[in-house]
């Protein structure tokens, strides 16, 4: 039986036209699941049952729900899954729902937070309940995976759905036959309408800027030849190719796919779920909500993928239910340089700002600003919120890879980067210079790891201290009105962001090490045709691949004599370096060598000695040279977390965890 099928049994017996949430049914319980201080906690899981009324204001922004089937009700149907963990004793609850937004459908909340592959129980000391959900509607269903299932669009005669969608294919295994048309799973394809490789194109590359030469439409098929030999078994969903494809080239093919899946409808899902926790006793089938009456606030944390949602879901005003109340009280988009490709047909929420994907077209900013460089007139990412009286509280959290690689200058400086663009007082912005994407291990260690995929060792410096505190100054904004502390982040006006180029940047020449000149992924302009609304980052795309119109101006951070970046709140271990944190590092192999190593930081550790440096030629000072006892770098950490938990962007137990951690991790480095 499918789930649609399990869906309309629960649905004919539910309550009246009207109810949002028709049914929630916890499958699973732990009991208990973790035990924090004096709280123990249990995990409920399962699904929540839902409809949408395509003809309510609050649902109209949804592209294509009006092309979605309808139940007996007039209503658009959805499956998700969920998973609640909540105080066992729910009389000792703290009254705050904080919801993780899954990315890619995975919980990232909890991990966040570990340290050493384990959790102290810093998310459950103060009794928070803990929800999240599914939202992205192109996953396939995995265990322990947060997904929904959302309806695909008809047209109103009932034939398929159909536009033009691309799909690009590079270092793929040697010997690879075929490939999906999705890509990497778990993600659902976009099937083919015709099997016809005349009605498609499929080009061949080897480089970014070289000749584009078309592949015979004999010579390929949308099939399988895992098992089959050439032309293989049809399947709209795979292509392969005669004699395999080759990894020295980048792969690129425009199809005319068909059904659209409704990928809008998981904004309005987690809109509707999370109010339901909030505010609702009992489901529309009766069945009661597990921690009904016990929420009064609810603060939201999106991470990368998910921190994007966070900033599309108050952009397209979801952050008002159906009744007019709030959704989220606080929420923090977290190393959130875009916002996510969710709410246009054949949209790919999976992606992560490569040539081609969309996701820097609409509105980066808070504050109003006029987008005049791509003719988009003013916008703002709270102008919904703003007009229904419910934005929240936002802390907008990110590192030095978010301006390498996930374009985020124009949310400062615009789509002009000519000047800065002011926060509103609801929303503070806190930078973490010299980090990676989510931040690095930490440690004390001059010597780091490498990726493997990268040139450079792994960026170390950390983020994850930092948010510790960061997520308690919000939640305490949220519920007790406490001031966080200001705003702490580059500005131009102050001369700390500048060109992507070494020159500008005051970046140092270190024999032997790579230079940040090229390594920026820019913002290009992109046409996707008439029907496309930009600024909201929805509708349809009629042009595939999109024609690039120009590209956008973006700055970077400036750094010191070392290159570190100045500005923002600097770890500790920034503080007191013990080599060069990068947010951006270089592709060490395959189609992309040479290039920016996609969102990964890179590391260069100061030379041991004096005598090493002058050797090497390396222009920092050493270690000896800055340190010159193990107990003057102790001392230079101890200084660095004193002044970050005075600053409220440290908490004391993690200042002491890390000066007795630098005692421990300079051995062998220093004398």
């Amino acid at each position: 039986m499918t789930w649609w099928m399990i869906a309309a049994l629960l649905f004919a017996s539910a309550a009246p036209a009207g109810a949002r949430v028709v049914r929630v049914a916890v499958e699973h319980r732990r009991s208990p699941a973790y035990e924090a201080g004096n709280f123990g906690y249990e995990a409920l899981s399962g699904h929540v049952y839902g409809e949408l009324d395509p003809r309510n204001s609050a649902n109209l922004i949804v592209t294509d729900l009006q092309l979605a089937p309808r139940n007996s009700r007039g209503m658009v149907e959805y499956a998700a899954t969920f998973t609640l963990l909540k105080p066992i004793d729910l009389a000792r609850a703290s009254g705050v729902l904080i919801y993780d937004v899954p990315n890619r459908g995975n919980r990232l909340l909890l991990a966040a937070f570990q340290r050493g592959g384990s959790s102290d129980g810093f998310l459950f000391r103060s009794g928070h309940a803990i929800l999240s959900s599914g939202w992205q509607g192109d996953l396939v269903p995995q265990p322990g995976m947060e997904t929904i299932e959302v309806p695909i669009a008809r047209n109103p005669d009932g034939s398929r759905v159909t536009g033009p969608v691309l799909a690009r294919f590079a270092d793929m295994p040697p010997g690879t036959s075929t490939l999906s048309l999705a890509g990497t799973p778990p993600h659902r394809a976009y099937p083919t309408a015709s099997l016809d490789t005349a009605r498609a194109s499929l080009t061949v590359r080897a480089s970014e800027e070289g000749a584009v030469v078309p592949i015979a439409a004999a010579d390929w098929a949308f099939a399988d030849c895992s098992a089959t030999p050439f032309p293989g078994k049809p399947d709209p969903e795979k292509i392969c190719v005669k004699n395999g494809f080759d990894p020295r080239y980048l792969y690129e093919l425009v199809y005319t796919a068909a059904d659209p899946l409704v990928l809008g409808v998981g904004l309005a899902a987690t809109r509707d779920l999370v109010a339901f926790f909030r505010h609702e006793s009992a489901d529309g089938s009766g069945n009661p909500n597990p921690v009904a009456g016990r929420i009064q606030y609810v603060v939201a944390q999106g991470i990368s993928q998910s921190g994007n949602f966070v900033k599309t879901f108050i952009h397209l005003g979801f952050n008002r239910d159906e009744q007019s109340r709030i959704v989220w009280d606080g929420a923090n988009d977290h190393i959130a340089g875009r916002q996510t490709p969710i709410n246009f047909r054949f949209a790919v929420p999976g992606g992560a700002a490569n040539l081609y994907e969309p996701g820097s077209e609409p509105a980066l900013w808070w504050s109003a600003y006029a987008d005049s460089a791509r003719g988009r007139g003013t916008s703002s990412m709270l102008a919904r919120c703003l007009a229904s009286q419910t934005c929240p509280k936002v802390f907008e959290t990110f590192g030095a890879s978010e301006f390498w690689g996930l374009r985020m200058s124009p949310g400062l400086v615009g789509t002009m980067a000519a000047a800065d663009i002011p926060l509103p007082g609801n929303v503070r912005r806190y930078y973490f210079p010299g980090t990676t994407h989510g931040g690095g291990r930490g440690g004390f260690e001059r010597n780091a790891a490498s990726v493997g995929r990268c040139e450079l060792p792994d960026n170390p410096n950390p983020q994850s201290d930092t948010m510790r505190a960061l997520l308690e100054d919000l939640i305490e904004w949220v519920v007790k009105g406490v001031a966080p502390p200001p705003s702490r982040y580059p500005r131009l006006d102050a001369g700390q962001l500048v060109r992507p180029e070494r020159r500008a940047m005051g970046f140092p020449s270190v024999p032997g090490r790579p230079l940040p000149d090229h390594m920026l992924n820019p913002i290009l302009d992109y046409d996707f045709g008439p029907e496309f609304r930009y600024v909201d980052l929805s509708g349809v795309m009629s042009v595939q691949p999109p024609a690039i119109k120009q590209t956008i101006p973006c700055l970077v951070p400036r750094v010191d004599a070392d290159g570190n970046e100045i500005g923002g709140v600097p770890s500790v271990l920034h503080q007191a370096p013990l080599g060069t944190y990068l947010g951006w590092n270089v592709t060490a192999a395959g189609f992309y060598k040479g290039r920016s190593c996609g969102y990964q930081g890179g590391y260069v550790p100061f030379a041991a000695t004096r005598a090493e440096r002058i050797s090497s030629g390396d222009p920092r000072p050493s270690l000896e040279e800055r340190y010159p006892t193990r107990e003057a770098y102790v001392q230079a950490v101890r200084a660095a977390a004193e002044q970050a938990v005075r600053e409220r962007f440290l908490l004391r137990e993690d200042a002491d965890r890390l000066v007795e951690e630098a005692g421990r991790g300079v051995r062998g480095n220093l004398q």
